[in-house]
């Protein structure tokens, strides 16, 4: 759906189907529908059109049937109504079986019945979150309006408490299996606020000058089992969610933030991978297996790069040292064989007491960041290759990556053109090469974000698959996640088909379809908590900025349309449009061939990547807007 009214299908022979407001016979976004074309349009083939128009004739499954909104009055009908904030949401909710709800909160509400796409649904309200523009009410409502709940099922809970209570015991136990790193060199490396320990590494230097380093990660799997209450848990959520001031787990604190979590000075069960590295990272051996570890340090990302710099714990230096050095050269082997370098930073937000934004910072990664990253991505690999290398166990959940869409490309390099790069030499098929060129060209530059985010949108996304495909971004041949299952599911179904395959334990009939099931639904999740994470930082960017309408800033031209100009700020990466129905000074015309604007009178030229000045005019905090004005002394 797009928030202008119509809807669009894909056709399995690559047509894209728009369906129009009229036609929509109530479908919503991500709705399975049957639809039929109009009459005189051909199912596939016959012209070079790519766009077919059809209708709904019947929705065969809803995506969801929860919406979170603003309740308001229809004092003429003598309705409440709920008023979507997915704005792709085209009809107002009747509220029934409510009296007199508060006008101006926001609350859960779920459909009841939608029969007639002439009128609006009904529904009734699962939950009264808060006055509207409130950091609480809008902290939850962003994460219930992509179906992520902090509350856990009853039966959930009373699961993780047992497993807390009887830990000790199941420690004891387990000890006299597990293969023992207790008292081997182990730290953990993570952001300075995490509660959540999934990994962390050991490190010993053996006497034929190898070094073993151990990558140990959470047994999640071994707390949550199938068919548990906490596996259909999991499964549901299938991953955490990172909003601006805090963590909706997949997994309840007794095990996300306890005793599944690798804790310094605490004994922890891991499912380890173990592997013998020659001093050019090249692995000589390696082993899978389940362990008992415990952590002796904990770091903060910047506490471990102070060690690294030799100014911090000396105690640890000569470990992270080594460390430091293997990262380093897988990171260049991993480059060398065709690895994409995205090294985009982040925004963070800062808040106070309160809660408000009181500032705008811009991470960047560090030495420290990288060499967690290549011993998670050298696990991650190994793991996947072990067990797509067999010949005789075939179900397996990999991260896949498929290639650049021809198409997407083509665009891509329309724009790069547009803004003075030459991008691929003119081939048909680019490499991580031609795009770590690309970066490489670009870095420092004021374009520099705004051309990272336009190649990561022009490539396709990387999902879960029991259907190995490889790697693009990474330059993997073999690839999975197996190093967070404590935010992750995939990650737990991956350390219960490698236990399995390790005891020879064969798969029961149907499993690889229940399996391509759960992964397609954590993939869909995944891109759930992607875009609750980006609405809570978007919500308290423009809460930043709020208190400073009329202030002049400096931003970098980010997008064109034929009715306005994007703009993101350069030190909070906040972006606004300036509507060209304000710059009454001229008439520009875009120009969609080199993405620019240009004055009818003036022949003044916008490009993208231009840095201009501009002056804050508008925040809409509801509808998540800000407009900016031409500064053009």
């Amino acid at each position: 759906m797009s928030k202008y009214g119509s809807g669009f299908v894909d056709d399995p022979a690559g047509f894209t189907i728009r369906i129009e407001g009229a036609d929509l016979n109530t479908a919503l976004p991500g709705d399975t529908v049957r639809v039929l074309y109009h009459p005189g349009q051909k199912r596939a083939g016959g012209g070079k059109e790519l766009e077919r128009k059809g209708f709904v004739e019947t929705v065969l499954s809803r995506a969801r049937i929860q919406f979170v909104g603003t309740i308001k009055h229809d004092e003429v009908a003598g309705l409440y109504l709920l008023s979507p904030d997915d704005r792709r949401v085209y009809k107002d909710i009747i509220i029934v079986g409510t009296t007199k709800p508060t006008v101006g909160h926001k609350a859960l509400v779920e459909m009841t019945q939608w029969k007639n796409p002439r009128m609006s649904p009904e529904g009734r309200i699962l939950q009264i979150l808060g006055k509207k523009g409130e950091h609480e009410t809008e902290m939850a409502a962003v994460s219930l309006s992509h179906g992520f709940s902090s509350i856990f099922s009853p039966e959930a809970e009373r699961e993780a408490r047992e497993h807390e209570k009887n830990f000790t015991q199941t420690l004891q136990r387990e000890l006299g299996w597990r293969r023992d790193f207790r008292n081997v060199p182990t730290v953990t490396i993570d952001p300075v606020d995490a509660k959540d320990f999934d990994d962390a590494l050991s490190v010993r230097t053996l006497a034929d000058g190898t070094t073993e380093v151990g990558i140990h990660i959470a047994d999640v799997a071994f707390f949550v089992t199938p068919g548990s209450h906490l596996d259909k848990e999991a499964t549901g959520r299938a991953t955490s969610v990172y909003l601006v001031d805090r963590t909706i787990p997949m997994l309840p604190e007794a095990l996300s933030n306890n005793i599944c979590s690798l804790m310094p000075n605490e004994e922890r069960l891991a499912f380890s991978t173990v592997a013998i590295l020659t001093p050019n990272a090249q692995v000589k051996k390696v082993w899978f297996g389940r362990t008992v570890i415990r952590s002796q340090k904990r770091f903060s990302y910047e506490e471990a790069e102070a060690v690294l710099k030799v100014s911090g714990d000396g105690t640890f230096v000569e470990k992270l040292t080594i460390l430091n050095d293997l990262a380093k050269k897988l990171r260049a082997e991993r480059i060398k064989h065709g690895s994409v370098v995205f090294d985009k930073p982040e925004v963070k937000i800062v808040l106070d007491e309160k809660n408000r934004a009181i500032g705008v910072q811009v991470k960047t990664l560090g030495d420290s960041n990288r060499l967690v990253e290549e011993f998670m991505l050298l696990a991650n690999r190994l793991v996947a290759e072990y067990i797509g290398k067999q010949k005789t166990f075939k179900a397996f959940v990999y991260r896949v990556h498929d290639l650049p869409n021809n198409e997407k490309i083509e665009m891509l390099g329309v724009f790069l053109r547009g803004m003075g790069y030459d991008f691929g030499g003119g081939k048909k098929r680019v490499s991580a090469s031609d795009i770590n060129a690309l970066f490489s060209a670009i870095h420092g530059r004021d374009e520099e974000s705004l051309i990272q985010t336009a190649a990561l949108r022009s490539m396709a996304k990387a999902i879960y698959s029991t259907k190995n495909i490889g790697h693009f971004g990474l330059g993997f041949e073999y690839y999975t996640h197996f190093t967070s299952p404590i935010r992750r599911y995939p990650d737990t179904l991956v350390h219960r088909l490698l236990d399995r395959h390790l005891k020879g334990l064969p798969l029961a009939s149907g499993e690889l379809a229940v399996l391509e099931s759960q992964a397609r639904h954590s993939s869909e999740r995944e891109q759930q908590a992607a875009e609750a994470e980006r609405e809570s930082v978007r919500f308290k960017q423009l809460e930043y900025m709020h208190g400073k309408v009329g202030q002049i800033f400096e931003g970098v031209i980010s997008g064109m349309t034929d009715w306005g100009i994007f703009v993101e700020e350069k030190e909070t990466k906040t972006e606004g449009m300036i509507r060209l129905s304000a710059m009454a000074s001229d008439y520009y015309q875009f120009n969609e061939k080199t993405y620019s604007l240009t004055g009818s009178r003036t022949k003044k030229k916008f490009c993208l990547g231009d840095v201009i000045k501009v002056k804050l005019v508008r925040v809409d905090l509801e509808t998540r807007e800000l407009d900016w004005e031409m500064i053009t002394k």
